[in-house]
């Protein structure tokens, strides 16, 4: 994938450049500009026919992610377009190929190459019941090429080894080798009430996770308490 980030660190957008009948994968609704590109959605499934909208309709129900996806196909020698994520933060570039795979977390994906894919892999019961990256199941990539993940603040990464297994609050987390094991567990306390904390993923084996410096969902119960509430006449 030919791309560049614009703007500044705390906004930014990719600017993705396509040649004819070159063809990307884009989060639905990311599209901020187009030129010389074709844009079409389709089911976002792998597979074909009435199979594919019933595996979109089950990646939709069970993960979270929207059941189409965006394919942006150039139309001339010098087609490009911008893509922005829903909220500010950075945009981080990872490579997928045989030897490296990668899970994502609800709402990473921004986009990437035709020739990547990220599919549904199931957990098992005990990370389905705390769910926060996937519920059932959980986004995996596979294929090779470039992938845009995109994260709330910035995006930092995190060595786990063997010895040094990291244990990680569930809403920082953005991406994670797919080679890692994880478990999802409590904080501390009854559903962390004692700490503050919530659920955490604590990995094990030899890897890099991807995590963000902000949760947004601590940002909206920060700010709740100043929003207006509604009154009934």
């Amino acid at each position: 994938m030919n791309f560049k980030i614009l703007g500044d660190s705390d906004c930014p957008l990719v600017h993705i450049e396509l040649r004819t009948d070159e063809t990307i994968k884009l989060e639905r609704g990311a599209m901020a500009y187009i030129s010389n590109t074709h844009l079409e959605g389709k089911m976002n499934s792998s597979k074909k026919g009435f199979g594919g909208v019933l595996s979109a309709i089950g990646r939709s129900i069970t993960s979270g992610e929207s059941m189409f996806i965006t394919h942006a196909t150039g139309e001339s020698e010098d087609a490009y377009v911008g893509a922005a994520p829903a909220i500010p933060g950075k945009i981080h570039c990872l490579h997928v190929d045989a030897n490296k795979q990668y899970r994502l977390n609800t709402g990473a994906f921004l986009a990437c190459d035709d020739s990547v894919e990220y599919v549904m892999k199931s957990q098992d019961l005990g990370k389905a019941v705390f769910g926060g990256t996937g519920g059932l199941f959980v986004m995996e990539t596979q294929g090779e090429g470039d992938l845009l993940v995109s994260a709330f603040g910035d995006i930092l990464a995190l060595q786990v080894t063997r010895d040094n297994p990291i244990r990680i609050d569930n809403e920082h987390v953005v991406a994670w080798d797919a080679a890692l094991n994880y478990d999802i567990s409590i904080a501390s306390g009854t559903f962390g009430f004692t700490t503050g904390e919530g659920l955490v993923n604590e990995f094990h084996g030899e890897g890099t996770v991807l995590i963000q410096t902000r949760n947004i969902h601590s940002l909206a119960d920060a700010v709740r308490p100043f929003l207006p509430s509604s009154t009934s006449n």
